[in-house]
């Protein structure tokens, strides 16, 4: 049931943080490492895969998956940048398996955009209070994001240390 206001953010936060520091020990301990044995597209198909998935991401338009009075401030802009990356991440897939020359670009880009996405939906779930209102969608920003801000971070050592050229 909606109510509290700053009670459920503190919480949501919280849960936000706590599992983004999870899945990022995660990737220190056991992905980062193996950066060098593995190849780019063994690494770079699965995180694409995960983000393609982000059309999720609509649930926060969806009465039912949010409880009523979400703000609008939040839920448009939250939902249409994750469908956004979605079709992002799908169009970097065909890329990186056709072995294209644009799949780093477009890696890239599904990167950049994906995670200032990530960035501006926190920002407004803060800014509008919008954890009193997620309802079963609270998940996502609880679970789901900080893995999507992990595998970004991932992606961009990819980007930066690894990919130099087509895969």
């Amino acid at each position: 049931m909606p109510g509290g206001g700053r009670h459920e953010m503190n919480i949501l936060t919280v849960n936000l943080i706590l599992s983004t520091v999870i899945f990022a020990i995660v990737a220190k301990l056991y992905l980062i490492p193996a950066l060098p044995r593995l190849e780019l597209r063994t690494v770079v198909l699965p995180i694409l895969l995960l983000h393609a998935m982000r059309h999720l991401g609509l649930m926060f338009l969806t009465p039912g998956a949010v409880f009523p009075g979400i703000p609008a401030q939040f839920a448009y802009p939250a939902a249409f940048g994750d469908l956004i990356t979605a079709v992002l991440a799908l169009i970097a897939i065909v890329a990186v398996v056709r072995n294209s020359n644009l799949a780093r670009p477009l890696v890239g880009l599904f990167n950049v955009v994906g995670t200032l996405d990530l960035i501006d939906a926190i920002a407004l779930a803060t800014i509008y209070d919008a954890a009193p209102h997620m309802g079963p969608a609270y998940w996502i920003p609880a679970f789901w994001v900080p893995a999507l801000l992990v595998t970004h971070y991932v992606v961009f050592v990819l980007l930066g240390k690894r990919w130099t050229g087509p895969m």
